[in-house]
């Protein structure tokens, strides 16, 4: 499957910046319009998405790209998360789920909407890590988490992603998991799987944020943060540019 628009311009910041920042706005937040105006000046991308999923999702999604003007990303709770007001949507496979239907049928039953709303689809394996597993999305997804002392394996589950022809992997601790992805398991899984690499859950503060793409996240992705301190996202955004930056001074000299 060739690479749509929305990707390109992520693959872009990528190769010119070193990382990108994405923030995640939950469509059932009431005060979705507010978080969307704060971060417009500071994110690269907008992902639209919750484990719940009980909104006009129509109506919001084109709300939000009207205040944002920037590119937005679906990221579906279920079959219902998907609307043809966005311009692309992670089409991802829980790859740890102990449900098969979270895994391979959620998303076969809502790939026929996509190609009819001409929706881009990402191809992104989504792999639940500790502490997930105390998180709506690691509760609803029935996740059956990757421990963090186990980096190995989250890095075996991003090779196994691409394998299967993905080229996006998201590490997720899950909306306001308690600790972010341990950098061992990032660093491990970039160095074994040539994939991009998404980390989110559990990111509050810039140093964590720089540690994650050093250590080789290409993308980070807030939610909760953004949620409780829209006004972070500056501070947040320049950590982790700042780290891009390091992180492919360092790749430039090898």
């Amino acid at each position: 499957m060739k690479i749509g628009n929305v990707e390109s311009y992520l693959n872009d910041i990528i190769k010119k910046e070193g990382a990108a920042y994405a923030v995640l706005i939950d469509p059932d937040e009431k005060n979705y319009a507010e978080i969307a105006e704060k971060v417009k000046d500071y994110a690269d991308v907008i992902i639209i998405g919750g484990s719940i999923g009980i909104c006009n999702l129509d109506e919001i999604t084109k709300n939000i790209k009207e205040i944002t003007n920037l590119p937005t990303i679906l990221f579906p709770g279920n079959v219902d998360g998907i609307t043809k007001e966005a311009d692309a949507l992670f089409y991802m496979t829980l790859m740890n789920s102990k449900n098969t239907y979270w895994a391979i049928t959620a998303p076969t039953l809502g790939c026929i909407k996509i190609k009819k709303e001409g929706i881009e689809p990402i191809p992104m394996a989504y792999i639940g890590v500790e502490p997930i597993q105390n998180t709506a999305v690691g509760y609803v997804g029935e996740v059956n988490a990757i421990p963090s002392a186990k980096p190995e394996i989250a890095a075996m589950y991003c090779l196994s992603a691409s394998y299967f022809g993905m080229r996006w992997a998201y590490l997720e601790a899950g909306s306001g998991a308690k600790f972010p992805i341990d950098n061992k398991a990032i660093a491990t899984a970039k160095h074994l799987a040539d994939i991009n690499i998404i980390v989110g859950g559990g990111i509050r503060d810039p140093e964590t944020a720089f540690e994650k793409v050093i250590y080789g996240a290409d993308v980070i992705v807030t939610g909760t943060l953004t949620e409780e301190n829209p006004d972070a996202v500056k501070e947040m955004r320049n950590a982790i540019k700042k780290a891009g930056l390091k992180k492919l001074e360092k790749l430039n000299k090898l």
